[in-house]
């Protein structure tokens, strides 16, 4: 049974598939970086619109993915294509899915790097006297080509920030130095999660 077999209709005559993103996303953050673009691209070339999404959390609360409920017109083939093309365009982490009832098909080529800032160990006079916001946008550029941040999440004991890239290997390496130097990043963790 193809793709086209399993769409189903619903009540407003659009076919439902849903994009599971393998990414940390804030459902703000979705939006502007997934939601709002795919549904732009989607309306632009009349093959359909998002509606909505949703983000599963760990037990932890921190973010393990999101999704987008996508609305094709019709179950032709060149809608499918074109949903293919506008996803691969925009650019999704490694580890996302297109499902419909039944049908699962791998997409994504982005790399994700979670670093987590230590929220609890470090001297008073770090957490006073450092800034998470030049944290962001220092390494936003020393990651200029190969990656950008896109979300965070405050734990109790970590805030994470999550960047998307080319390559976690290359992310890391640029990013190397400044996390060594500056005070803020002193005992944070960096992770590959996508």
């Amino acid at each position: 049974m193809g793709l086209f077999d399993i769409l189903k209709k619903t009540e407003n005559n659009k076919y439902h598939l849903r994009l599971q993103l393998n990414a940390r996303l804030l459902p703000i953050d979705r939006g502007e970086f997934f939601e709002d673009p795919i549904n732009e691209a989607l309306e632009t070339s009349k093959c359909g619109i998002t509606d909505g999404g949703g983000t599963m959390q760990h037990p932890t609360g921190e973010i393990e993915f999101c999704d987008i409920e996508i609305l094709l017109k019709d179950n032709k083939v060149e809608n499918f294509d074109k949903l293919l093309q506008i996803i691969d365009r925009i650019g999704v982490p490694k580890g996302s899915f297109l499902l419909a009832d039944g049908f699962e098909q791998s997409v994504g080529t982005l790399e994700g790097l979670a670093l987590y800032l230590n929220g609890t160990e470090l001297s008073e006079e770090v957490y006073h006297n450092c800034d998470i916001n030049y944290v962001i946008e220092k390494i936003d550029e020393l990651l200029k080509g190969s990656g950008r941040f896109y979300s965070h999440w405050e734990g109790p004991e970590n805030t994470a920030l999550y960047y998307y890239g080319i390559s976690f290997g290359e992310m890391k390496q640029r990013m190397t130095s400044f996390l060594s130097e500056y005070p803020l990043c002193q005992k944070c963790r960096v992770e590959q999660i996508a």
